[in-house]
C-alpha cells in the first residue's frame, strides 16, 4: 500500500460516511469530516465517537474540509450532490473525488431513475472538468455494516476516466476490507447506480437483507 492520506469525507452525518470513516482510520488516514456547517460536522465527529470511540476524526465545514483533504469522498444524497460539489470545486483541483451518490427516487427507490447525464458519477465528473479525477464507487454496499467489525461479502465497482485513480480506490476499498474491481470509465458508472434499485427489489422480494455484487470468474488458462 502506499502512504497514509488526509481523507476528507463530506457529508459525513450518514451511515456510509461514518463506516468508511471508521475502516480508512483503523487502517492508518486522517479523517476529517465535513458538512455544511462546523456545527454540523462537530456533531457528526461526536456521533462517530459514539460508535466508534477509537477513531479520531477532525471536523471542518465542506468547504474547508475539500481544501484539506488528499482524497476527497462526497457522500450527501444525490439531490445535494452538485449544490454540494459548487461549494467546494476550487478545493477539489488535482485530487479524486470518490463520489458515492445513487440517484434514488422517493417513493420507488426500488426503480432505476438515472438522471439525464446518464448518472451520477457522469454528472459531477461533467460539472467539475477534467481538472478533478472524479471516481463511481461504494454505491452496493451496505452502509451500516461498514460500521461493524465484520467481512462484508460484497465486491465494489470501480469506475473513473484515469487508470491511476481508480487504482487508488481499489487500494482504499482493500483497505476497508472489500474487494474492488476496474469497471472503466466514469460513464460506466451507470451500471453500479442503476444495481442498487436492484438490489432494493432483491431484497424485498426474497427472504435476504444487505444483497450485493460479487465479480466470480477463471483466470487465464495457459
Amino acid at each position: 500500500m502506499s502512504g497514509k492520506e488526509s481523507i476528507a469525507i463530506l457529508g459525513g452525518t450518514g451511515d456510509l460516511g461514518t463506516g468508511l470513516a471508521i475502516r480508512w482510520s483503523r487502517a492508518g488516514h486522517e479523517i476529517v469530516i465535513g458538512s455544511r456547517t462546523l456545527e454540523k460536522a462537530k456533531a457528526a465527529v461526536e456521533n462517530l465517537q459514539k460508535i466508534s470511540p477509537e477513531t479520531p476524526a477532525r471536523a471542518m465545514q465542506n468547504a474547508d474540509a475539500a481544501a484539506a483533504g488528499g482524497i476527497v469522498v462526497l457522500t450527501v444524497p444525490a439531490e445535494h450532490q452538485i449544490s454540494t460539489l459548487e461549494t467546494v470545486r476550487a478545493g477539489l483541483v488535482g485530487k479524486i473525488l470518490i463520489d458515492v451518490s445513487v440517484p434514488l427516487v422517493p417513493p420507488r427507490v426500488g426503480t432505476v431513475q438515472l438522471p439525464h447525464a446518464g448518472s451520477a458519477g457522469k454528472r459531477a465528473q461533467d460539472f467539475l472538468g477534467a481538472d478533478v479525477m472524479v471516481v463511481s464507487a461504494f454505491q452496493n454496499i451496505a452502509a451500516h455494516l461498514l460500521q461493524q467489525d465484520i467481512q462484508i461479502d460484497c465486491d465494489v465497482l470501480v469506475a473513473g476516466n484515469k487508470r491511476g485513480a481508480r487504482d487508488k480506490v481499489i487500494e482504499l476499498a482493500a483497505e476497508a476490507g472489500l474487494t474492488g474491481w476496474h469497471a472503466g470509465p466514469i460513464d460506466n458508472a451507470a451500471a453500479a447506480e442503476a444495481l442498487t434499485s436492484i438490489l432494493i427489489q432483491i431484497n424485498r422480494r426474497h427472504e435476504i437483507s444487505h444483497s450485493g455484487i460479487k465479480i466470480v470468474g477463471q483466470g487465464h488458462q495457459e
